[in-house]
């Protein structure tokens, strides 16, 4: 069973529900998805003893098949190319590594080269695990996924989300089998719209 502990903003209590959860629970894995600001570890003080680092594929160009045409930067949705003087500029930061410069570059010129945006960090057992971004990383999702890839299937796990409702949220309540979602005890935290 996967049980997401999420919340509408920080500070509600999500980590101190998540970990707590965990510990009563006898066969449970621990899984902080907050690679922005993870802190499940000051509760559980795991032994890390293995980091991996996550990698995405950002887009280069061999300069020889390039002619400058542009495609790729025109069909690029997030701005992370762009043509000066028929040059393509790469944006690395803000690549959402979808592949979309690739497929449509009809002189096949783009290559993909990898770019370190954050790390996995897991005790000796697997029953804890963090994900981490690297400090000016835009985007979290490629940890968040790559982090999943980590998750037991031997045991009942608790995924601990990051505040709010972003694109990271999404990524990590997706294929949880249940969510618990941690409000305070005001009249806001009651609110329903």
């Amino acid at each position: 069973m996967k049980i997401a502990v999420l919340s509408g903003k920080g500070g509600t209590g999500k980590t101190t529900v998540s970990t707590s959860l965990f510990k009563v629970l006898d066969n449970a894995q621990y899984v902080d998805c907050d690679v922005e600001e993870p802190n499940g570890y000051i509760f559980l003080k795991p032994d890390i003893t293995k980091s991996i680092p996550v990698k995405v594929e950002v887009p280069d160009f061999d300069r020889e098949l390039c002619d400058g045409c542009g495609d790729c930067a025109r069909a690029c949705r997030f701005h992370a190319l762009a043509l000066i003087r028929k040059k393509v500029l790469t944006f690395s930061e803000i690549c959402h590594h979808c592949g979309v410069c690739k497929l449509v570059c009809p002189q096949g010129a783009i290559i993909y080269t990898k770019r370190a945006v954050g790390v996995i960090e897991t005790d000796v057992d697997g029953r804890f695990a963090q994900g981490r971004l690297n400090i000016g990383e835009p985007i979290a999702v490629p940890v968040i996924r790559e982090l999943k890839k980590h998750l037991r299937v031997d045991r009942d796990v608790i995924l601990d989300c990051s505040p709010g409702a972003s694109c990271m949220v999404v990524a990590t309540i997706e294929g949880c089998d249940y969510c618990i979602l941690v409000t305070e005890p005001t009249p806001f935290g009651l609110h329903r719209p």
